[in-house]
């Protein structure tokens, strides 16, 4: 019994000295809450609407090996968005894929948070947090930062405007080593 008792205070000892020995030299990794994410004050969804290019974004499920992302909004007679995603798979010269969807405007979000649905009954948010005023760029999240999307009208945003949107980017808590860069050189 006590040969036992012996091992079994070695054995705790020894993992506890490995335990302290691990945490000691392994790096702390400190998570800092983000400031809760605002989306801009207001937006023309008429304005808004209109084929929109996908400069850069966080990587999605739903977005993987796609090329030459767009996006074009059209308001309906119901008053609703109709969204048709479109991108190429696999290479610039891949199959073109679309994704038909709908959004409205969350009430007293003055129409900068929609709801968007790609399949019934799943809905997520879609919150335009920067906004050039022309409506040249946008840049697009959901609530929890888990989604992110840099938008423009043109195929190509100029580098000081992009460096720009990365700020405004930054300065609302993401993280910018997560961003891909989406080419637009699709035939």
């Amino acid at each position: 019994m006590l040969k036992r008792t012996l091992f079994f205070v070695f054995t705790l000892i020894t993992f506890m000295g490995y335990s302290q020995e691990r945490e000691e030299t392994e790096p702390v990794k400190v998570i800092i809450p983000a400031e809760k994410l605002e989306a801009v004050s207001n937006v023309d969804l008429q304005k808004f609407a209109g084929k929109w290019y996908q400069v850069a974004a966080y990587p999605s499920r739903f977005q993987k090996d796609c090329y030459c992302s767009q996006a074009e909004y059209t308001i309906t007679e119901k008053g609703y968005m109709k969204i048709v995603n479109s991108c190429r798979k696999g290479s610039p010269e891949g199959k073109l894929k679309i994704a038909n969807g709908k959004a409205w405007a969350v009430k007293g979000s003055n129409n900068a948070k929609l709801k968007v649905q790609f399949a019934w009954p799943f809905k997520g948010d879609y919150w335009i947090i920067g906004l050039e005023k022309n409506y040249r760029a946008a840049i697009v999240s959901d609530s929890k930062r888990k989604y992110l999307w840099i938008l423009s009208r043109t195929p190509k945003m100029e580098n000081d405007a992009f460096q720009k949107v990365l700020e405004v980017v930054r300065a609302k808590g993401f993280d910018l080593t997560k961003i891909e860069l989406d080419s637009q050189e699709c035939k």
